[in-house]
């Protein structure tokens, strides 16, 4: 356990997580992953199962994993992680018993809709369980942030009076763009 904590702190040793993508060697090529995000979620007993079924549900082929690795009881209870990759980027979860940090508006992720249709399926999965917010935000049920946009955003806020119906939405209707 005590290795795996060192390379997510930043000190070099050599540790292999799912893909081998560690190394003890600090001068290792400079490529796309080497800067992967780390996204700290609670669920129940700390079993990254569940979480991997909430995302594979939502994003089906797009959602990717590598293998669990359970890390064994931290401080913050049963603790689990494992690579997973969204749409061809890499992400590391963790998943732990109990909640160390809430996840809060500091982080999110932007989902880029190319239709009403892909919004709306996006925002009614993420806050089914949960929670609305404004302007294309939400939460889904562990907490984590996603922004669901037109891939056009830029474009609809060209138009006339966009940034007063950016403020009255809640989930992003692009038709009220267009009236």
């Amino acid at each position: 356990m005590r290795k795996h904590w060192r390379v997510l702190t930043g000190q070099h040793e050599k540790v292999v997580f799912p893909g081998g993508h560690f190394s003890s060697n600090p001068n290792q090529k400079m490529n796309a992953d080497k800067i992967v995000p780390c996204i700290w979620l609670s669920a129940e007993g700390g079993k990254l199962e569940a979480v991997i079924e909430y995302y594979v549900a939502v994003f089906g082929s797009h959602f990717q994993t590598g293998p669990i690795q359970p890390l064994g009881p931290t401080p913050s209870g049963n603790t689990e992680i494992c690579e997973v990759s969204l749409f061809g980027r890499r992400y590391t979860l963790m998943n732990t018993e109990r909640v160390h940090q809430p996840l809060n508006d500091t982080f999110s992720l932007i989902i880029y809709c190319l239709d009403q249709q892909e919004i709306d399926h996006y925002w009614e999965y993420f806050t089914n369980e949960g929670e609305a917010s404004q302007c294309g935000w939400c939460s889904d049920k562990y907490g984590l942030r996603w922004q669901i946009l037109p891939a056009n955003l830029g474009e609809l806020m060209g138009k006339p009076h966009a940034f007063e119906v950016l403020m009255r939405q809640r989930k992003i209707v692009i038709d009220e763009y267009l009236g």
